[in-house]
């Protein structure tokens, strides 16, 4: 087994790190009264864009339980039936960063979304589907260019 290697390979002009590795970032679909719930980023790549909760997966965490403490944490509410949807390949260029972003799809169970991360996010709201505020974050953008709506 070959470890610690730092390989890199010329192309072109650049000189790319073969080390980088894309991320998993999980964005969850809350739906309530067909609705999406989206907040508006700040302080992160895609600041000043619209998302859905969402974050990191977790070293051993399944994508129920990454769905719940994302949600929990960034917006305070709970979620049920919570379930995989789609993944999108999002390579966000000026930041040099990529991530494979697993949406779930799920239901707003109880409380009210309230900005909980306000270093994370400037606020929260409702938007229907069809009239969704702009900017959005590139994962959205692409689920957007795949035809997706989470209401069908």
């Amino acid at each position: 087994m070959i470890e610690n290697i730092n390989t890199t390979r010329k192309t072109g002009e650049n000189w790319l790190k073969m080390d980088k590795r894309p991320k998993v970032g999980v964005g969850i679909i809350v739906i309530k009264d067909n609705k999406v719930l989206l907040g508006k980023r700040k302080n992160s790549h895609g600041e000043g864009s619209w998302c859905f909760p969402g974050g990191h997966l977790e070293f051993n965490e399944s994508l129920e339980n990454c769905a719940k403490r994302e949600v929990l944490e960034e917006t305070g509410i709970k979620i049920k039936n919570i379930r995989f949807e789609t993944i999108t390949n999002d390579i966000f260029k000026d930041e040099e960063k990529h991530y494979i972003t697993i949406f779930m799809l799920c239901e707003h169970d109880s409380g009210e979304a309230k900005v909980m991360e306000p270093g994370k996010c400037e606020k929260w709201d409702w938007f229907e589907w069809n009239n969704l505020p702009e900017p959005l974050f590139l994962p959205i953008q692409s689920l957007l260019k795949k035809g997706y709506n989470p209401l069908k």
